[in-house]
């Protein structure tokens, strides 16, 4: 019934879990996932995981607070990993000022070539945003149309307009959930069907009641249910349209 669009399954705190964890998953209705990474192990952790699992795939490629330290080397092991029949999408890759401030001009270097990267294999983009909205906003506009998403959104629902007029899905996780979250409340209400999407970010961002604890793809109904609410609907069909639109965005079989 419903697809975890961004979980972090190649972290190190599921390391020897991880088919305890989806199988959990899998017994309350998860029923596909997009393992996301974010440097050159997580990379190559997602594309592991992916094989062993046949309702698993993986994204690869640099978040920003590593752009500091990428070459040209780098992206080309990153577009060798492309051509992987399970690799699905192109990130954790954006704008991140929260925590760095000081190579701004890298992180968006090192965004734009994985843009470029996106559009060349006919890969969705899987984008992190985080203290840099606009800017993040102006370096995508440059390269509309687009096809990916804005993963783990929390910017306002003004901004989310921008983003999905150039392409871009936005997907909502945990703080949806929160009590006083108005803004992710708010986006939630307003998204187009078409354009919305659920996910994880596991093991991050775990969803009311478990915030604070670690996150696991178990919780993504949770997080289904509170859209459900929020948009006067029942989490049948919230789970029905946002696993129609991980489908066609990821290009995930049926």
């Amino acid at each position: 019934m419903f697809i975890d669009t961004h979980v972090h399954l190649n972290n190190p705190l599921f390391k020897g879990d991880v088919k305890q964890t989806i199988d959990t998953a899998r017994r309350v209705g998860v029923k596909k996932m997009l393992v996301i990474g974010y440097d050159h192990q997580t990379n190559k952790d997602a594309i592991t995981i992916a094989e062993q699992y046949d309702d698993v795939y993986a994204s690869v490629g640099f978040h920003p607070t590593q752009a500091k330290d990428i070459s040209d080397d780098d992206f080309s092991t990153l577009e060798q990993l492309l051509s992987h029949p399970r690799v699905r999408a192109v990130g954790e890759c954006g704008l991140d000022f929260y925590w760095d401030k000081t190579h701004v001009n890298k992180q968006i270097e090192v965004f734009e070539k994985q843009i470029k990267l996106a559009q060349k294999h006919h890969l969705p983009l899987v984008v992190h945003m985080r203290e840099a909205t606009l800017k993040t906003l102006e370096v995508l506009q440059e390269y509309a149309p687009l096809k990916g998403v804005m993963h783990c959104y929390s910017g306002s629902l003004e901004m989310a307009t921008s983003f999905i007029d150039i392409g871009m899905h936005i997907s909502l996780g945990g703080p949806v959930t929160f009590k006083n979250a108005k803004v992710p409340k708010t986006v939630a209400q307003w998204v187009p069907e078409h354009r919305l999407l659920i996910e994880t970010d596991a093991p991050y961002l775990a969803p009311h009641p478990y915030r604070g604890k670690q996150n696991t793809p178990a919780y993504l109904p949770l997080i289904a249910e509170a859209i459900a609410a929020l948009r006067d609907t029942d989490v049948e069909h919230v789970g029905r349209i946002t696993s129609s639109n991980a489908n066609q965005l990821f290009n995930l079989k049926d």
